[in-house]
């Protein structure tokens, strides 16, 4: 008898350990449960990597996700290094996020063997849109876009304009500029948009595409002569676009930015943070620090976010067909 009662306390005992065990996981599987990394494939300083700073510094809140995000700067080919690591390396429990640029990204991957493409990231949600816009050093003989071309036009290849990398948005902007005005310039890539502003500022360079969000925090060291936009932006109302100086330049260099996974990470994680994020980027304090620093928002969807990537695949597969031709 005391033999059964024993065996009946340890069964007692062993289904209460379980259930208080399963308890335990329980919570501890909760997402997120530490701070989570946040792949900025761009310089320190630069507008990728200032914006992603401001839509993650309330991520910590509980009524957002109750974690931190610590951002790691992987820069290095335009941004191929950071996704290349992203996607190869990046662990997929998700706690590993990447901040997207398009068109960067979409056009790196159909002109170059990447390991990466629109179907191996998991779009989160788009925080903003950054038109590329043209600058020139302070001191600069270059006053508008008409004075560049007349320039270039007598100077075949010696005006020299850099960006943050190949087949980002500031080097599609300078094809469609090049070839819209009929002048040959030379491209000069840059690590990111942080670098080539300084060398814009030094004068290395005779000009360059940057960010308009850069420029904006910039512009008393350069002068902004004009924006690969169809429309005049709100920060900078005074200066024109390439059409207004006759210049077929549309938007199609406009700088995306948002958040997204490797490709593995599981769906309830994705749309955890999906849901997390549009409230985040609507947050006071995220929201007047962007305006204070002339960094357009525009936010989306993880649904509009694959919409886009599809849509833009598409387009920048026609578009840079037409700007390699001679």
């Amino acid at each position: 008898m005391k033999a059964d009662k024993l065996g009946f306390f340890l069964k007692v005992f062993l289904i209460i350990g379980l259930v208080v065990f399963g308890l335990t996981s329980a919570v501890q599987a909760e997402y997120p449960d530490k701070p989570i990394s946040m792949v900025v494939a761009y310089s320190p300083g630069g507008a990728t990597d200032f914006q992603a700073r401001i839509v993650t510094m309330v991520a910590a809140d509980e009524n957002y996700l109750g974690q931190p995000i610590v951002i790691i700067n992987k820069p290095g080919a335009g941004g191929q290094v950071g996704w290349n690591w992203t996607v190869q390396k990046g662990s997929k429990d998700g706690y590993t996020m990447t901040a997207y640029n398009v068109p960067h990204f979409i056009a790196q991957s159909i002109v170059y063997k990447t390991k990466y493409d629109i179907n191996t990231f998991e779009p989160v949600a788009n925080w903003g849109a950054d038109p590329a816009v043209f600058i020139v050093p302070a001191d600069s003989p270059f006053n508008s876009i008409v004075d560049v071309v007349k320039y270039a036009k007598a100077n075949p290849g010696k005006v020299t304009v850099n960006g943050a990398g190949m087949y980002v948005g500031h080097h599609i902007a300078f094809l469609q500029f090049s070839k819209a005005a009929g002048i040959k310039m030379t491209y000069i890539p840059e690590k990111g948009g942080t670098p080539a502003m300084q060398s814009v500022v030094a004068g290395k360079v005779k000009a360059g595409f940057n960010n308009l969000s850069d420029a904006f925090r910039n512009k008393d060291r350069i002068k902004i002569l004009g924006v690969a936009d169809l429309e005049r932006h709100s920060f900078l109302p005074d200066v024109e676009t390439f059409k207004e100086a006759g210049i077929d330049v549309d938007d199609s260099s406009v700088n995306f930015r948002g958040i997204a996974f490797p490709k593995g990470v599981p769906q309830d994680i994705i749309d955890k943070c999906a849901a997390a994020f549009q409230k985040i980027f609507e947050d006071k304090k995220v929201k007047k620090q962007m305006k204070n620093t002339g960094s357009p928002q525009r936010t989306m969807t993880r649904d509009q976010v694959i919409k886009m990537f599809q849509e833009r695949e598409k387009y920048l597969k026609g578009l840079l067909s037409e700007l390699k031709k001679k």
